[in-house]
């Protein structure tokens, strides 16, 4: 029997989906784990499963295991994707004694799972999300709108609204990083920084990208 297993490659939680490699598989005796950063960090309990089988949408890039599962708060459609053999995969979650162990008693440790499921999968506040979805608009719009109100827009609608979207979501990234008490703003409480590390890796370099892209851009006019 395997002690633990592990595995990198991409997820789907309901319509949301994280690609390669922005998911983790983790799998012992008395836990599976799915950590899809932003798209949704999943905890699961031998009881909360229904089955684990193997799931094909597209040969070969769409091949993934299907997790069915009773958890209330987390969404009933749940998949892992990877480009490993998915029998390979199947049994090596088999090997952990995962799938055999739905009779042991709760334990301290399961009833703080249970807990955090209540909570659901996604692992940033509301209030959070609110706030950034709500600004990001305003902003973008305070440059679109504007430009496609004249009668001949001219060069491209960049300007300090799109600058300062980029650079909101530039900073609050680094501040995730470095600033323990940001962090408590933006994630829920039983949550850490490796839920979404390697999201927030992600945007800060195409946020970074995008800011040169867009002096190069607003030079050339």
């Amino acid at each position: 029997m395997s002690e633990k297993y592990t595995l990198t490659g991409g997820a789907r939680i309901g319509k949301a989906n994280a690609s390669y490699p922005l998911a983790n598989l983790y799998v012992d005796k008395d836990v599976l784990k799915i950590n899809a950063s932003i798209v949704g960090n999943l905890v699961f309990l031998p009881k909360d499963i229904i089955s684990i089988e193997a799931y094909t949408s597209i040969p070969i890039i769409g091949n993934g295991i299907k997790i069915k599962h009773r958890v209330e708060k987390y969404n009933s459609e749940v998949i892992f994707w990877t480009f490993k053999n998915l029998e390979t995969v199947l049994n090596e979650i088999k090997k952990t004694g995962f799938l055999e162990n739905t009779n042991s008693e709760l334990s301290e440790h399961d009833f703080e799972i249970i807990e955090r499921q209540n909570k659901g999968g996604f692992p940033i506040k509301k209030g959070a999300v609110l706030f950034f979805v709500v600004t990001w608009n305003f902003l973008f719009l305070y440059d679109i709108v504007p430009f496609f109100l004249q009668e001949k827009p001219e060069g491209l609608p960049i300007g300090i609204g799109m600058n300062l979207a980029v650079g909101l979501v530039l900073i609050s990234s680094i501040l995730v990083l470095v600033s323990e008490k940001f962090r408590k703003l933006i994630l829920k409480e039983d949550r850490d920084i490796n839920d979404i590390k390697r999201f927030i890796y992600l945007l800060i370099v195409v946020c970074g990208l995008l800011l040169i892209q867009f002096t190069i851009v607003n030079s050339s006019f």
